[in-house]
């Protein structure tokens, strides 16, 4: 049993679920988000604080913090593995093995995670009182970070990592669960072009919005 529980195959079926769960959170957040172009600070806050506060929405905050340590102990763990498995890298690499995006998603995944780490110092850990800052005007902040030049930049790098990170890892999650055939394979490659397109430049907007409009 505990082979079971602890193989390849099931740390990534363990995985893909936690990634596709952090995947339904980044919509939410994204139409939060969006309140900040509103010139009223009110309803950003208002939501900011209903996340904060509402117990149903902090037992999925718990579970969101679960998914991420399982995606990425996981996948770091999976990625050591892969690369200890072949030691010797060959010196013609057969490119249709593996798609570009497949080989740099620890590193794509890694720059989401500096981002997080920022985006927690920033905002989260406000909110739990580790930082010094007013968990109550998170407008207010977001728009003193969106002035900051070398801010904006990190966060548009980022989240255009972030959308080929998205690319794959959707195509991997479902491959993973067991759906990939020749109806759903197409299904899933236009969806994940879509969400990597779509979600990321939904983020990137606000800044640049805020910037030249506010």
């Amino acid at each position: 049993m505990n082979k079971i529980l602890f193989s390849a195959v099931s740390k990534k079926f363990v995985m893909a679920l936690a990634g596709l769960f952090l995947l339904l959170f980044l919509p939410v957040h994204l139409g939060i988000n969006l309140m900040l172009l509103q010139d009223d600070p009110e309803p950003f806050n208002k939501a900011a604080h209903f996340m904060a506060t509402f117990p149903l929405v902090k037992v999925v905050e718990i579970l969101l913090m679960l998914a991420i340590l399982i995606h990425i102990s996981y996948g770091i763990f999976l990625q050591v593995q892969n690369w200890l498995s072949r030691p010797v890298r060959y010196s013609v690499r057969n490119k249709s093995d593996t798609s570009a995006f497949s080989r740099f998603m620890i590193w794509t995944g890694g720059s989401v995670l500096i981002f997080l780490v920022i985006h927690f110092f920033n905002f989260y850990f406000i909110k739990l009182g580790i930082v010094e800052g007013d968990p109550e005007n998170f407008y207010a902040l977001a728009y003193q970070l969106f002035a900051i030049p070398k801010y904006v930049i990190l966060y548009w790098v980022c989240f255009l990592l972030l959308g080929f990170h998205l690319y794959h890892a959707l195509q991997s999650a479902f491959q993973t669960l067991g759906l990939a055939n020749e109806f759903w394979t197409p299904v899933i490659k236009a969806i994940s072009l879509i969400y990597s397109i779509v979600l990321p430049v939904g983020f990137a907007i606000i800044p640049l919005v805020i910037w030249l409009f506010k």
